[in-house]
């Protein structure tokens, strides 16, 4: 369990006085349904661009019965029209405030490829019917509420918004853009699992609070003109300094981890005077984060300033640590960007809490007979934790959810598989994924509690496993078994994405796994082969990847199954040249692999192999004037070579890869021999006919291939509306609809 623990309670309030109008079936959606339960009206109304499914997999449910379970009326209007105000009165005006969310996916990545072409399907509205979002959701559905009804605070949050909270770039406009609370004119916005900040601002909103007030809540960011009274600011120049680097304290020593004297000094503490002070008279010595701010570089600098702009992330990366983060302050023309330190983890009590709240586990039943493909992917799975401590560059989780591992408890996770068991319709037995963002971090931890309230590293695991992380994996291999002797369980599978450099530290996990819990296949991620691209996504080499084949092999063939290893990997990342490509793909060649549906690397907002993207500079390391220039596969042309890389054996890209292979001095490798990736040109094609050689009798392998958190697994799941399905535990795993 984790050593960080809030002052109060996520239950702990007294509730709201609406609480004796008792629990709804489902949340209402409509004035009729409004009528039925004896509301006059919601003082909540939680605005999505999800359909309204009633299960903790889905971040509009868990924020409304999280609300109600305080006691508040909580109203929905899911995918609403956003032409007029109408769709936002639907429910009247909420008493306290507007809960504003673009529901479990950026709205932009919901709508646009990584080659920014217009999605056709969207796999959260009933049928898998596109367009039912705008573009920029969140800051479309804020300027409508506050047309509807003028002075109702409006909230915004997930994932969306999570990660636009600071000045931002933006890959569909090619720009930085200002902080989305300017442009969405929101009052609050809040950053990553919403429930404990959220309770709190609505608590404070109920007990009469002005928002004007309310903005010193951890997980919370504001506007203002001046920072918060009170606090000291150090210029992130001075922590993390451009063309210098300043000695690093070692992060699990002294208590001022991470911190430099010098911001001692500039708060008017002399730290030798206080060292002299006798004992029984020297008040307790700050923490120098306590209180204390970073102010970022502005957006004015930013937006047209490379450099400052790698600068600032990394300090935002840097202020994750709930336990030792400063607030960040970043001013945007006469105003500013007040970012206060992450909130607290949830406990396993409070978790415990959260998914054991009256959930129907089904969509709304005015959706009818209509299919929602994300529903139909995760009904017979189950979320075992949150948060992800491998801090891989092109991943979000740790910006919205945090490397703070937070798990419910086995208890929890065993009634939540009889809820399945009993009340799923058609439920054959199989429960598709015990999981979460990783499959096998449930309540790993930090063994040391200095170091887990005091470290500011990007990442646990690389560049090689921290000596402090438990990588004990009792808790999990008890869960698995236990889960498997549920009655009426026939199979437990694990979809979720294994990290394999973790599970070789137990090979009683990758046992238990690869007897009881693999369907035939198992996906991992190596992402590539090459150590370039590799050191920029902040992950192992593939000698992990090969001990953990071994340990695979050796148990599927002890468990005398015949199963098979299925890696995928990340095209056009930043850090990879055309010779990586060249050479992920021989080894793919080589190993008998080949992939489909391939997608490119996807910059999405505030990762940090974004910011190296749009730099073009190893924002993982301090910035100095001779800092790396990172090679960056832009243009539409180069990304396409990549991916036709990736895919070899698809005729279709062999003209590209010889010109791209000539170009590189490797015409060797066109031809028929064993050592060649695409052959010569034939006769058909010369002709301009189709042509699609693929070897014949090659194991195939669908991969994931993305640079942005929410696409965790690969693809195995048939086509829908001619775009590809993600996985169940993609649709799982994203609690970003969560305000």
């Amino acid at each position: 369990m984790s050593t960080l623990k809030a002052k109060r309670a996520l239950f702990s309030y007294p509730k709201y006085w609406a609480e004796c109008y008792g629990t709804a079936p489902f949340l209402p959606t409509s004035r009729e349904e409004m009528d039925a339960l004896g509301w006059d009206s919601c003082d909540i109304i939680i605005i999505s661009g999800d359909a309204y499914v009633d299960h903790p997999s889905f971040g509009m449910a868990v924020i409304g019965r999280v609300l109600e379970a305080q006691g508040f009326r909580v109203g929905i209007i899911a995918q609403p029209k956003w032409d007029t105000k109408d769709a936002f009165m639907e429910l009247g005006r909420p008493n306290l405030f507007f809960g504003v969310t673009a529901g479990n996916m950026d709205s932009m990545i919901n709508r646009y490829t990584a080659e920014k072409r217009m999605r056709h399907d969207d796999a959260y509205t009933p049928d898998n019917v596109g367009g039912k979002r705008p573009d920029r959701a969140v800051m479309i559905y804020s300027q409508k509420c506050r047309e509807a009804y003028k002075g109702i605070p409006i909230v915004i949050g997930g994932i969306e918004a999570s990660l636009r909270r600071i000045a931002h770039y933006d890959y569909w406009q090619e720009k930085v853009r200002r902080s989305i609370l300017f442009d969405s004119k929101a009052d609050i916005l809040i950053y990553g699992n919403a429930e404990r900040p959220l309770v709190e601002v609505a608590h404070r909103i109920a007990g009469g609070e002005t928002m004007d007030t309310i903005q010193d809540i951890r997980g919370t960011a504001v506007i203002r003109k001046e920072p918060l009274p009170g606090w000291r600011g150090s210029d992130s120049t001075a922590i993390d300094k451009i063309g210098k680097i300043d000695p690093i304290p070692n992060p699990y020593g002294a208590d001022d981890v991470g911190c430099s004297k010098s911001e001692f000094k500039q708060a008017g503490i002399d730290l030798k005077a206080e060292a002299a002070k006798p004992i029984t008279v020297q008040p307790a010595r700050p923490k120098p984060w306590e209180k204390t701010y970073v102010k970022l570089p502005a957006y004015e600098q930013v937006s047209v300033n490379k450099p400052l702009y790698a600068h600032a992330s990394r300090i935002l990366h840097q202020e994750t640590n709930p336990g030792c983060a400063r607030a960040l302050f970043q001013r945007h023309g006469d105003r500013s960007i007040w970012v206060n330190p992450p909130a607290y983890p949830l406990e396993t009590h409070e978790m415990d809490a959260v998914f054991g709240l009256p959930y129907q586990r089904i969509p709304h039943p005015r959706y009818g007979d209509a299919k929602i493909p994300a529903y139909d992917m995760i009904k017979t799975s189950v979320n075992i934790m949150r948060g992800c401590f491998g801090g891989c560059s092109f991943c979000s989780i740790t910006e919205h959810e945090g490397r703070i591992i937070q798990s419910r408890s086995q208890e929890s996770i065993i009634e939540e598989i009889e809820q399945i068991r009993d009340k799923v319709p058609g439920f054959t037995g199989v429960i598709s994924d015990l999981g979460g963002p990783t499959a096998n971090m449930y309540k790993l931890r930090c063994t040391s509690k200095k170091a887990e309230s005091t470290c500011r590293r990007l990442s646990c695991v690389y560049p090689d496993i921290c000596k402090h992380m438990d990588t004990d994996h009792t808790p999990t291999i008890d869960l698995y078994k236990k889960a498997r002797d549920v009655k009426g369980i026939k199979k437990v599978l694990i979809a979720s994405g294994v990290r394999y450099d973790l599970a070789v530290r137990d090979p009683r996990y990758v046992k238990e796994l690869v007897t009881h819990h693999v369907g035939g296949y198992l996906k991992i991620a190596p992402e590539h082969t090459e150590d370039g691209p590799l050191s920029k996504m902040m992950k192992p080499g593939m000698g992990a990847y090969d001990q953990f084949k071994e340990l695979f092999d050796k148990y599927s063939k002890e468990a005398g199954k015949k199963q098979y290893l299925i890696p995928y990997f990340i095209s056009a990342h930043p850090g990879t040249k055309d010779e990586d490509m060249v050479n992920m793909a021989l080894w793919l060649k080589s190993n008998d692999f080949k992939l489909d549906q391939v997608q490119n690397f996807y910059p999405s907002p505030m990762a940090n192999a974004t910011t190296i993207y749009h730099t073009e500079m190893n924002s993982l390391r301090n910035i100095k004037n001779n800092s790396e220039v990172v090679p960056v596969p832009k243009g539409a042309r180069q990304r396409r070579l990549h991916k036709a890389i990736l895919r070899y054996h698809d005729a279709s890209g062999w003209p590209m890869i010889r010109e791209a292979l000539r170009k590189m001095g490797k015409a060797n490798l066109i031809g028929k021999g064993p050592n060649c990736l695409v052959p010569e040109e034939g006769r058909d094609e010369k002709a301009g006919k189709t042509v699609n050689k693929g070897r014949k009798g090659a194991r195939p392998a669908l991969t994931r291939h993305t640079g942005f958190s929410q696409f965790k697994k690969a693809n195995t799941k048939p086509k829908v509306g001619g775009n590809r399905q993600k996985p169940d535990s993609y649709y799982r795993d994203n609690k970003n609809a969560q305000l």
